[in-house]
């Protein structure tokens, strides 16, 4: 997800997204380390989302 979409979401979508990516990551991990994944590059690319979400919202609680 870009930044652009993101700052296009409201608030209570960015914080619905953040959890839905967060569960992601951890089932992603979990399987990840039971049997390795097609693509592990998908567990760094889930984390810079969550981290894009996190700013963007952490953003606009300054702004507020």
């Amino acid at each position: 997800m870009k930044t652009a979409e993101i700052k296009e979401l409201t608030t209570a979508e960015i914080q619905e997204r953040l959890v839905t990516e967060k569960e992601q990551l951890t089932r992603m991990k979990l399987n990840h380390s039971i049997s390795p994944l097609d693509n592990p590059l998908q567990i760094k690319v889930a984390r810079k989302t969550i981290a894009r979400l996190a700013t963007e919202l952490r953003a606009r609680e300054l702004t507020k």
